[in-house]
Parts: C-alpha cells; structure tokens; sequence
C-alpha cells in the first residue's frame, strides 16, 4: 500500500508539472535553456573574461612568476613594439588572402553544386566537400609540406617548365591554410545559391541579359550574405592558425605563433592573454561590420 500511494503522489506530481508548463511556455522555454545557457556563461564568456583579466597582469622577470596587479604594459608593450605589430599586420594580410582565393575558387563550384548539378549528384557533391574534414588536419598540412618540399611533387610537376614551387613560406601557409578552409567557403555559398530561385536566372535570360550580366547583376548581388558568412569561418580560422605556420611556414610567424610561445618557451602568460585578445578584437569588429548584410543569417 505505501508503494501505491508513493506511484499516486508521483502520478500526481507529473500531471500538476505538466499542467503548469503547458499554462506558462516561457517558463518551459526558461527551463529548456536554462543549462545551455548557464554553460555558455561560465565555459565560454566566462574563459574570455578571464583571458582579458590576465592580459592585466604582469610576469616577474627574475622569478617567472605571474604579478596579479593591474597594469597596462602588455598593451603598451604590443603598441610599441615594431615585431608585435608586423605580426599583425603579417596575420591580418594571411587571413584576408585566404579569404580571397577561397572565395574565388568556392563560387564557381557551390554555383555548379546548386544551379547545374542533378540532384541526385548535388548529394555526392556535398558528401565530396565535406570528406576532407573527416581527415586530420596535421596529416593534411604534413602531406602538403611533403609536396612543397624540395623533392616534392610540386617542383616534380614544375620543373619540365622550367618553374620551382613556393618552398616554405607565407605563400605555402596560404596555400595550405586555403585548401583546409576552402569547405568552410564553399557550404555557406551553396546553401545560399541553392535558396536562389531559379525563375530569377531564367527571367533575367528572357529579358536578354548574357551569362556574365546575370552573375554580376542577380546572382552576386543576392549571393553576397552567403559569401560574407564563409568569410567569417576562413578569415578567423585563418586569424589564429599557427599551427600550419610551424610546418609549412619557415621562418614567418603570425599571432598563434607568438602566442604558443609566449605560453610555452617565455612562459609569459599575461602577455599571451593580452596577443590572444588581439584576433578576438579583430573578430568582433568584423562581425560588427558584417552584422548588417544579413550574413549571420546564412551561418
């Protein structure tokens, strides 16, 4: 009998809840995202808040030690100092090229994906733009540095024309940084091609318009918040890289590279926290800039 009542009072319980939720949505849509949003908080915002609060702080040159005391130096430090500020630049100039030649070359082939294609193979497509993702990104940039290399299949391919590949360097980190973020391109213009209604290309085709004219006057201009949103994934992506940079690019550095090593061999910490404010800063101004051409829309 008290197992009974206990089933009853649960019963009963579940029906009152019920009943309430069902009464109030906001209090249900409260408690659906009450935990991700707590997680949110306190892992992410949470993180960056205490990567600005660092960037305060100071190390002791004798003892190494992190100095929990407000002050400005680091920032100071990254105005001043003619390195820190050709890293950035050097970044900035990486990202934006990236961003560049995995727009030219994801156009034409999200265009071919949704416009051209069958639909039967716009499914193998998507399935072949997405298979390199499913592979590491350490063996990607190892075997790209296999090829840039001096024996590599570049200078094997090059070399009857009397031409020599890029070696090691800024040109190879693009290169390499272009084909691991050309996906990340390519996803965003072709959903955004596919939402394209087809009558527009045909009305525009009826009304005398060339091939060229129709791209340049109808499909770029209602394309465009599709390409602004794959530029947010390359330019970022491309922003904090550094590990691509270690195999491929020589000697050059960019601002992942300045930051893993002011956390490992300096063991400088608050300057670290105060570099990786750098792309964050970079990355909200742009967004603040793009927030208007409805590309969010399209992430």
């Amino acid at each position: 009998m008290p197992a009974d009542r206990e089933a009853v009072r649960t019963r009963s319980f579940a029906r009152r809840l019920s009943a309430t939720l069902h009464r109030h949505p906001r209090l249900r849509l409260v408690l659906l995202l009450v935990v991700p949003l707590v997680c949110l908080v306190v892992a992410y915002l949470g993180a960056l808040g205490v990567l600005l609060l660092s960037s305060f702080w100071s190390t002791d040159a004798f003892t190494g030690q992190v100095v929990k005391e407000f002050t400005t130096d680091n920032f100071h430090r990254l105005l001043t100092t003619d390195v820190y500020r050709r890293v950035v630049v050097r970044s900035l100039g990486v990202a934006a090229a990236v961003t560049v030649i995995c727009v030219v070359l994801a156009f034409p082939m999200a265009f071919y994906m949704a416009k051209v294609a069958s639909v039967r193979s716009r499914r193998w497509l998507v399935v072949a733009v997405l298979t390199p993702l499913w592979a590491s990104y350490l063996v990607k940039a190892y075997a790209w540095r296999g090829m840039l290399a001096g024996d590599g299949v570049v200078n094997w391919a090059l070399d009857p024309i009397g031409l020599r590949g890029p070696g090691f360097g800024l040109t190879a980190t693009v290169i390499v940084l272009s084909y691991l973020w050309l996906p990340f391109m390519i996803l965003p213009i072709y959903a955004g091609l596919e939402r394209l209604p087809d009558s527009l290309l045909e009305a525009s085709g009826d009304l005398g318009a060339s091939a060229g004219r129709t791209v340049r006057s109808v499909v770029l201009p209602l394309a465009y918040p599709a390409v602004v949103a794959g530029s947010i994934f390359t330019f970022s992506l491309s922003l904090g890289d550094y590990i691509a940079v270690q195999i491929v690019g020589g000697k050059n550095q960019l601002i992942g590279n300045l930051i893993q090593t002011n956390v490992g061999a300096a063991n400088n910490l608050p300057l670290a926290a105060a570099l990786a404010t750098v792309p964050v800063l970079i990355m909200v101004v742009y967004l603040l800039l793009v927030r208007r051409t409805g590309a969010l829309d399209n992430l």
